[in-house]
């Protein structure tokens, strides 16, 4: 065997792109694809193979890919870490129905899942996972290891940046080209949240409009009154 892929995660959001992975390399006989899982206690998901990443790596297959299928963004850059220092070649999937117009950057290892659409200058960085029915309008600018939840409604002119999460059936105002709609470093969008302006690096967000989710680290006059007056 000279092919082997692996996709990076075992369970949930794994098993829904493992047959992404499928379709697109159609040619290959099903004991090329391989699940990957350091803790898994199967040995076996969906009637593929659960290897542990040494034994992939230690699998006598010349040529090892991979895409990696962890919703968590922080370790979805570990893993990547690693893959770059085994000089693992990390794979984009995008399914048979995903859209993709004009003049799209879309860096390495991103997902795109079934009826996910991107418009026109749009710019994504590494390891971007967009769920079903989700959608980039034009002029957006997406950082790296950023998550989209199915049906994420993302309009033109807004910047999210690293690590951001977006939740489930989220709607996010379109900005203008002088003024675009920033989502920060970290910040969390709830599911089903409307954004109508600035969210700050690390912030939770719910509701409609989209307000902070108050918690005990949140919880400071000054937080509060920059956000409501943004």
């Amino acid at each position: 065997m000279k092919q082997l892929i692996g996709v990076y995660g075992a369970s949930g959001f794994g098993e829904e792109v493992m047959p992404l992975v499928r379709s697109q390399y159609s040619k290959l006989d099903n004991q090329q694809f391989v699940f990957i899982d350091d803790y898994s206690q199967s040995t076996e998901s969906c009637f593929y193979q659960i290897l542990s990443y040494q034994k992939f790596l230690a699998h006598p297959a010349t040529d090892k890919q991979i895409i990696i299928a962890i919703a968590d963004s922080k370790i979805r850059e570990s893993i990547a870490k690693k893959l770059a220092q085994d000089n693992i070649t990390n794979l984009s999937i995008s399914a048979d129905s995903s859209t993709i117009l004009g003049n799209v950057e879309l860096g390495e290892g991103s997902i795109l899942c079934g009826n996910t659409y991107l418009t026109s200058r749009i710019k994504i960085g590494k390891f971007f996972h967009a769920n079903i029915y989700s959608y980039v309008a034009h002029d957006c600018v997406i950082g790296d290891y950023v998550t989209f939840a199915p049906r994420v409604s993302c309009n033109g002119n807004v910047h999210i940046h690293d690590h951001a999460y977006i939740g489930t059936g989220a709607v996010i105002k379109q900005g203008t080209p002088n003024k675009p709609l920033v989502i920060g470093k970290g910040a969390i969008v709830g599911m089903g949240a409307v954004v109508t302006k600035d969210v700050p690096a690390g912030a939770v967000v719910i509701g409609n409009p989209a307000r902070p989710l108050v918690r005990q680290e949140y919880q400071t006059n000054n937080y509060l009154n920059e956000y409501q007056a943004s």
